[in-house]
């Protein structure tokens, strides 16, 4: 499938295989059209099935080795092995109030949904880990892209100078505007040269900001550590690019989820 995204520094890896999908080359119909990948939306349970064994087929993948999420769009982060394979997806799924996943297992495909928030992948190509993270306004506030990075330190000995971390499609800053009550949560949780760089005064409504949640993880990595070198952002924006991506600031809640999947293989 060439409607599937995918970093220009991760696509060529070979121990690795990843997509952040669109909305094309699926089966669904009307408001989900057509490659809608989340089952809480209220599309036909078949139709979803067919549209991840599609996807998986392109990656070299099965169904039965992914193991989905489930967001809160807080700042958990848990490690994955066989045991949770096709949970969410094949079987019941455990897993709970999980915003963030990470393995060292070969064949787990680490899956995450979106339709505005940003997607987060993390590669050590020196200990061979992956991670996987959901990353909303409240996600990035509470900076989980920070703590999946602390996790794969403290479980596989990542260093921030080796991970190569992808920024994937995401609502922008044109298109992003917030209240001041969440510029105010920004202020509280970066400093001054970060907030100088991810929030600009509205155009069209003085009360309110544009905020770029895409260069905020990217400021928090590269202040961890991260070389500005291994970081790939997408400059796509899920809310202007209405042929390609559902969107949540778009649509609203009549909408198909897009998903990120990560797998060591």
């Amino acid at each position: 499938m060439d409607n599937l995204f995918q970093f220009d520094m991760l696509k060529n890896i070979k121990e690795i295989t990843h997509c952040y999908t669109t909305r094309l080359g699926g089966v669904s119909k009307d408001t989900f059209a057509s490659l809608n990948m989340g089952f809480n939306r209220g599309d036909a349970y078949e139709n979803v099935i067919e549209n991840y064994q599609r996807v998986t087929k392109t990656l070299g993948l099965s169904i039965e080795q992914l193991v989905l999420s489930d967001q809160v769009h807080k700042d958990a982060v848990m490690e994955i092995n066989e045991e949770h394979l096709g949970m969410g997806i094949c079987r019941e799924s455990t897993i709970k109030n999980i915003d963030g996943m990470m393995t060292n297992k070969p064949g787990i495909g680490l899956t995450t949904f979106y339709a505005d928030c940003v997607p987060l992948f993390f590669y050590d190509p020196i200990h061979k880990a992956i991670a996987l993270s959901h990353s909303g306004w409240r996600g990035t506030v509470k900076k989980i892209g920070l703590k999946t990075l602390e996790a794969m330190q403290r479980k596989y000995k990542t260093q921030a100078k080796d991970v190569l971390i992808g920024i994937g499609p995401a609502i922008g800053k044109c298109c992003y505007q917030v209240s001041d009550d969440v510029k105010k949560e920004f202020d509280l949780s970066f400093n001054d040269d970060i907030i100088g760089k991810i929030v600009f005064p509205s155009h069209d409504d003085s009360q309110k900001y544009m905020l770029d949640l895409k260069m905020a993880n990217q400021c928090m990595f590269e202040q961890a550590g991260v070389k500005s070198s291994n970081i790939e952002v997408s400059s796509l924006c899920t809310s202007c690019h209405e042929d390609l991506f559902y969107s949540h600031r778009r649509m609203g809640t009549s909408r198909g989820s897009q998903v990120a999947i990560f797998a060591l293989r």
